[in-house]
């Protein structure tokens, strides 16, 4: 996936940075080189490719704002070539999940509609009759909005429609088999896209392919260490205040400063090492923070 390393940040909206990577340079000059002809000018051809990073954006951006509207973190999105990744860390619900994926699709859906009432106006009143570039140029805009949802819908994880597969799943199944199923799921569709990507010789296709498989293994083993962490044992005299989940035994928090392992529940958010005090503790199952005193029996904790 693209980080903001490598990358020009563009803007900030309410708080959410947007960068664009910059290989999207090298494949907007192709793009827009190979679509020469489709207009009478080559800033047409600007504008269309322009078009599709902003229906991307606005994408994105339903995301990142679903995630926060659910309690989550999201402060970022790349934009690169095979679309853009907004970086959300969502409450870990299956709810909060389906929102924040389902949220991206619905802002595509909601510029279909007013993309497809403009159409319709336009075509009633006749004002782009003298605009042969411009009615061109919306019809693009129309179907590259239409297409782009029709691919995100896909139920092939790791897109938007196999995300919301893997959530609804988690209804059923659970967390870590919920992304089992999703990943195995996401497997077939790669061999899929591979096979396409053979038949009709395109790099774009072989792309999505690698993209696709790479993060389908990647789901599962993140399945598998999610199918461990629920078998360890549990304290069940401290419960989050956001999940009820008991926190796991073990060393499984990390010193913010000198950076070794701890058990938080056993030193009272009190590093061993360093000596370094905490005043709030993550649940390792939803990923909130509250204070210590918040989990129920962690007044009985002697902090030394």
């Amino acid at each position: 996936m693209p980080r903001s390393q490598g990358s020009i940040r563009l803007f900030g909206f309410a708080g959410i940075d947007v960068f664009l990577h910059w290989s999207w340079f090298l494949v907007a000059a192709y793009e827009v080189s190979s679509r020469k002809g489709s207009y009478s000018s080559l800033t047409w051809n600007v504008l269309e490719y322009l078009a599709l990073f902003l229906i991307v954006t606005l994408h994105e951006f339903g995301h990142a704002l679903a995630c926060r509207q659910v309690g989550g973190t999201a402060d970022h999105i790349v934009l690169w070539p095979l679309g853009g990744v907004a970086y959300v860390n969502p409450p870990q619900r299956p709810g909060a999940t389906l929102w924040s994926i389902a949220a991206g699709p619905l802002v595509n859906v909601a510029l279909l509609v007013i993309l497809s009432i403009g159409a319709n106006i336009s075509h009633s009143s006749g004002w782009l009759q003298g605009a042969p570039d411009l009615r061109a140029l919306l019809n693009a805009i129309t179907a590259i909005n239409f297409w782009l949802l029709v691919f995100n819908l896909l139920p092939i994880y790791p897109l938007d429609g196999g995300q919301i597969l893997r959530s609804l799943l988690w209804f059923v199944l659970g967390r870590a088999r919920s992304l089992m199923a999703a990943a195995v799921i996401g497997l077939l569709g790669a061999a899929g896209f591979i096979f396409l990507a053979i038949r009709a010789q395109s790099v774009w296709i072989a792309a999505i392919s690698v993209f696709v498989l790479m993060n389908c293994w990647g789901g599962l083993q993140h399945a598998r260490a999610l199918s461990r962490f629920a078998q360890l044992p549990r304290r069940q005299d401290f419960i989050c205040p956001a999940c009820k989940a008991s926190p796991p035994m073990g060393e499984f928090w990390k010193c913010g400063q000198c950076r070794q392992p701890f058990d938080t529940f056993v030193t009272g958010g009190v590093c061993p090492q360093c000596g370094a005090r905490f005043d709030v503790t993550r649940c390792l199952d939803c990923g909130a923070l509250h204070p210590m005193h918040e989990w129920s029996g962690a007044v009985t904790i002697d902090a030394r």
